[in-house]
């Protein structure tokens, strides 16, 4: 088997600079109100002079304008179970250890290759997401967390090497109980090397048996001892803003920051989502409620950002906002989108799908249709939109008792100008102006005798006075009165 194991060292701190990564000098603090003390400060901070222990009071005597955040527990807890919720797509085995996951790979190189390429992929997506990380592998998940915590990059294959690479790991960095790990280097014992190499009876009378449950686990000789993780059936995630905000421009940073969270949740859980709600929270608890919808489960990260922007573009802020909220509770499975291997599209031209989306998010949900067949003949009932006439369009099944000899004459013009219009009117108008020039036809078409709406045509291909091609019809055996029925392209 092969552990890797993600450290998070800034979890909280990089949960929070998400929000606004151009802040200035932030810290993250804790402890009661009169006597809060720095846990965390971001590099602008460190430069200024503060540091982790720090009392607050000490900090804004040294540096008028900081921004200070409370450390928050619970903030923290969510971003460490979405981020295994990502490691999800790597492996089906995900568990969490105290500022870190752990996975097991060596199943999962056999689909995304060696040791080094599933690492950078870690490592990208941890990256894309703003969480800074240490990242090492080794035949068990309690050794990987260890070689973590003293380097960066480690990657021990094999029991054997694991070991040897064991041996120099400080006591102090060993994640052993705490009492041992504070007794040891009293007794001399400063590394895991001298501490393996002692006599089991005399670590089990001094210690108990937790310490050697602990270096069994650490060596493979005892199972890991982990809850696997799962992820949960509901996306939901919250971001409190730095400052109120009053303009929608100002909410397209945390807004992409969220749909890119949620396609990463999505990836790991091989899922896709079909709606979701964006919730903006203003004060005393009001909320403004942003649904966006999709006709088809997407799970692309730019796909899912110009869609909710372009939902809330058309919000009016009733009042500034405080935080943001995104709930995903209907989560289909994703069947990725295939393209020819001889596609010969432009590689930036949008799939059709995603340019649905994006007219429907921009224009409205009203304002792109598809368009359905019918078996009715008579053109302008040939197509429908949700049940109703259709405003665009061209069918190839109305008009089809025209003659063979007819049909082989109509043959190279229709073909060089097209079968049928594609612009199709709702309904047949007066073709207004001088008489048109008649290039084919007539195409005979008698039908709707059933339902009262019976009508007789006969169907010419006509060139106006301005030089526009036109589907047109008179009367049978007369060439006057033409109405039209649409335009040819």
């Amino acid at each position: 088997m092969l552990w890797a194991c993600i450290v998070l060292p800034h979890l909280a701190l990089d949960g929070v600079l998400r929000r606004n990564p151009q802040t200035g000098p932030l810290v993250l603090v804790s402890g009661p109100v009169n006597a809060r003390s720095i846990v965390s400060a971001n590099r602008e901070a460190r430069e200024a002079g503060l540091h982790v222990g720090q009392r607050l009071s000490a900090a804004q005597a040294l540096l008028t304008r900081f921004d200070a955040v409370p450390y928050d527990r619970d903030a923290v807890d969510r971003w460490h179970r979405f981020l295994a919720a990502v490691a999800y797509r790597y492996s089906s085995e995900v568990s969490l250890l105290p500022h870190a996951i752990v996975l097991e790979v060596s199943r999962s190189m056999g689909l995304f290759g060696p040791w080094p390429r599933l690492e950078a992929m870690l490592r990208a997506d941890l990256a894309a997401l703003g969480f800074r990380h240490r990242i090492t592998a080794a035949p068990t998940p309690h050794a990987a967390y260890v070689l973590a915590g003293v380097s960066d990059g480690q990657a021990v294959l094999t029991p054997e090497a694991m070991r040897r690479a064991l041996q120099g790991v400080p006591i102090a960095k060993s994640r052993l109980p705490a009492l041992a790990a504070e007794a040891l280097p009293g007794m001399g014992i400063r590394s895991l090397g001298q501490l393996l190499a002692l006599p089991r009876d005399g670590l089990r009378r001094r210690f108990g048996a937790e310490l050697l449950d602990v270096l069994d686990r650490l060596t493979g000789d005892l199972p890991a001892g982990l809850d696997a993780y799962r992820p949960p059936d509901v996306f939901d995630l919250r971001i409190e803003l730095m400052h109120e905000v009053e303009n929608i421009a100002s909410l397209v940073f945390p807004l992409r920051r969220m749909t890119g969270d949620l396609a990463a949740y999505l990836a790991g859980r091989d899922g896709g989502v079909q709606r979701f709600t964006l919730r903006l929270e203003h004060r005393d608890g009001r909320v403004t409620e942003v649904p966006v919808g999709l006709l088809t489960p997407e799970r692309e990260p730019g796909m899912l950002f110009e869609l909710a922007r372009g939902r809330l573009d058309q919000v009016q802020l009733p009042e500034p906002v405080l935080a943001m909220r995104l709930i995903a509770r209907e989560l289909p499975p994703f069947v990725p989108a295939g393209r020819d291997l001889f596609d010969d599209r432009p590689a930036n031209a949008l799939p059709i799908d995603q340019l649905r989306e994006r007219l429907r998010a921009r224009l409205g949900d009203r304002a792109v249709h598809q368009l359905d067949s019918t078996t009715d003949p008579r053109p302008e009932r040939a197509q429908s939109i949700a049940g109703n006439p259709c405003r665009s369009g061209f069918s190839r099944d109305a008009s089809q008792s025209a003659s063979a000899s007819k049909a082989s004459r109509l043959k190279p013009l229709l073909q060089s100008i097209g079968p049928r219009p594609t612009w199709l009117l709702d309904r047949p108008i007066p073709l207004r102006g001088t008489e048109p020039r008649i290039l084919a036809g007539p195409e005979r078409l008698e039908t709707g005798w059933w339902d009262g709406g019976e009508v007789c045509r006969d169907y010419y291909v006509v060139e106006t006075s301005l030089g526009q091609y036109a589907w047109a019809f008179c009367a049978p055996g007369e060439q006057a009165g033409w109405m039209l029925q649409g335009w040819f392209a």
